[in-house]
């Protein structure tokens, strides 16, 4: 099952940023924005976007079209698009704030995990 999966994933372009110290619900504002689009029009989306965390995805997007590049070996990247972008909740930092009355009120300072995938429109 496991050499099963390893050889899928060689035909598969993806790329993952781990613990990003974003909220789950802020990033998949911006990838609920991008999904399904083409690379190129994804990109320009996103550096002209004002959200924080459209940085991010650009850079995972750019890193995904680097492993693109060197799994197929300069393939054509004109016909790819975003086939699936996923935002999973990552750790939470557990902090203390200060309140009156000697009491203490419990921050929860959320990250994600976010997993791109591209395909190929002629496959």
């Amino acid at each position: 099952m496991a050499d099963a999966m390893k050889e899928a994933r060689k035909s598969q372009y993806f790329a993952s940023l781990n613990n990003c110290p974003t909220s789950p619900r802020k990033m998949r504002l911006v990838a609920d924005m991008v999904r399904g689009m083409d690379v190129d029009k994804a990109l320009y989306a996103l550096k002209l976007h004002p959200k924080e965390a459209s940085a991010r995805v650009e850079k995972l997007l750019l890193s995904a079209l680097s492993n693109f590049e060197q799994k197929s070996e300069g393939g054509d990247t004109a016909n790819l698009y975003i086939k699936e972008i996923q935002v999973d909740g990552g750790r939470q930092l557990k902090r203390l704030q200060t309140a009156p009355q000697g009491r203490a009120h419990r921050i929860r300072k959320r990250s994600n995990h976010v997993t791109l995938v591209l395909g190929s429109k002629n496959d």
